[in-house]
Formats: C-alpha cells, structure tokens, sequence
C-alpha cells in the first residue's frame, strides 16, 4: 500500500459539535482534515469520526498516526 500524503506537519485542532465526521485518510483532500473524496480510485478511505458532545479535538494532518483520526505526535519525525 502506498504512502498517504502529508497534508501537513501540525495537528488540525478544532472544536466539534456533536455530528458525524469524515476524516481524510489521503492527505489529498483540498478540505483539511475532512473528506472531499480525492482518494476515490486509490488505497484510501475517509475514517469515521463520531463525536456525541461539543468538544475539542487534534486531529492528524501528516496522515502517520496510529491513533486515526486523533494526531499521537508521529509529525514531530517526519
């Protein structure tokens, strides 16, 4: 499987309202970090982000983390 694309090198932190979000998982959304569907045809697909309270999240923009969506620091070796 190839490499997604770093969309950049800093969490995306935001605060949510309750609501189902889509997060990229190509790094080729042109709509950080959410889903445009530029991975269509490709590797990648959106991740699931469910959020059931107004709250405050980081979410990855280098694509790298294990933690998907939430960023676990792994842009600070890229």
């Amino acid at each position: 499987m190839s490499e997604p694309e770093i969309a950049a090198k800093v969490p995306a932190v935001l605060e949510l309202e309750p609501g189902t979000y889509w997060w990229c998982q190509c790094g080729r959304s042109g709509n950080q970090p959410w889903c445009d569907g530029s991975h269509k045809g490709g590797a990648f697909s959106p991740t699931e982000l469910t959020i059931s309270e107004k709250r405050t999240v980081a979410l990855c923009q280098c694509k790298r983390t294990a933690k998907a969506p939430c960023c676990d620091g792994s842009h600070k070796t890229l």
